[in-house]
């Protein structure tokens, strides 16, 4: 089920114009900078979005800018987790693991993830309990099942919440979901 769910929701993804993807993306940057929880955060984990997923890059770029201190992923394939970097500057950033951007090896500066307040999560789909489908590799899931302090926030288009997504012992619920109609409280 988690498979079929996945697949449908990839295809829609595939489906959106860029113009979509921007316009949606800028209203869901709106409301998830004017949050709380995003403002008084100081060092903030932002995935590095690909393949029409809510888009990161201007977020980040933004960030980079202001007094945050922005922290991204980067895949150790081998092991299947997530090492965390501090990004200084966007042009610190290279094609990597699954086409995906992230810190050249010599930019590289590794950061506890116990340091950071808040980390912003994509998925392929997510519920309103905060139950989310991602790529199925489980990257996400273990940061997250070593992330105790920070709030997680999910990044979302609205079509992607979808009424229940089937759970397994290692999945982690996110504390809320932004999309460009809502702002769901996941507790």
């Amino acid at each position: 089920m988690k498979n079929q769910i996945r697949k449908q929701l990839i295809d829609k993804r595939k489906n959106l114009s860029s113009t979509e993807v921007l316009e949606k993306s800028r209203i869901i940057k709106n409301k998830l900078f004017n949050m709380k929880d995003f403002k008084h955060a100081s060092t903030i984990l932002f995935y590095i979005s690909y393949e029409n997923e809510v888009y990161t890059h201007e977020m980040i770029k933004e960030q980079l800018q202001n007094k945050k201190t922005i922290v991204v992923p980067i895949a150790d394939i081998k092991k299947r987790c997530l090492i965390l970097s501090k990004l200084e500057n966007w042009n610190d950033l290279a094609v990597g693991a699954y086409n995906i951007l992230e810190p050249k090896k010599e930019r590289i500066i590794e950061v506890n993830i116990e340091s950071i307040g808040l980390i912003i999560i994509p998925g392929v789909g997510f519920d309103i309990k905060g139950r989310r489908i991602g790529h199925g590799k489980g990257y996400y899931d273990n940061l997250l099942n070593n992330s105790k302090r920070a709030l997680h926030i999910g990044l979302s288009f609205e079509f992607q919440i979808v009424n229940l997504i089937p759970t397994e012992n290692h999945d982690i619920p996110v504390d809320k979901i932004v999309t460009e109609k809502r702002i769901i409280d996941c507790k």
